[in-house]
């Protein structure tokens, strides 16, 4: 109850500024707080050893940006960045297992949300993420022009 009180007391000596940031600032809190649940939920995170295990049998999907990943990649990757991985979801198997991996793991969750409103279960995130990752990569070479 005085907890209650001393809320109510705080509350009325805001002015209206005040209180309107407070709401849009909790608001956004709560926001973030679903937003990261939903992220958790939508993939299971890999340790780079368990990521590593049998990689040819697993569609390996890139989200990063195109110049990210010819600069290096995981061996056998092929690259959906995240901005496009609406339109191109088309190119991924549904029986399969996705393996997402990106420098970090923020987009490549996000990736695997947009995967699973398409009808994909079988999602794994690099927990890591690229820039972590201590197996086999290929870079792609430079066209060296004269």
């Amino acid at each position: 109850m005085i907890l209650l009180n001393g809320i109510k007391n705080f509350i009325s000596n805001m002015n209206t500024f005040t209180l309107v940031l407070w709401a849009i600032l909790i608001g956004w809190g709560i926001w973030e707080l679903i937003q990261y649940f939903r992220r958790k939920n939508s993939a299971v995170a890999l340790e780079s050893e368990e990521f590593k295990k049998d990689l040819r049998k697993k569609q390996l999907v890139d989200v990063r940006e195109k110049d990210d990943f010819d600069a290096g990649h995981i061996l056998g990757a092929r690259n959906i960045p995240f901005f496009e991985i609406k339109q191109r979801h088309v190119e991924l198997r549904k029986d399969q297992p996705i393996y997402l991996y990106e420098a970090g793991t923020y987009a490549a969750y996000r990736a695997a949300i947009e995967l699973r409103k398409h009808g994909f279960e079988d999602l794994f995130v690099l927990k890591d993420g690229y820039d972590n990752w201590e197996g086999r990569i290929k870079r792609n070479k430079k066209k060296i022009e004269d």
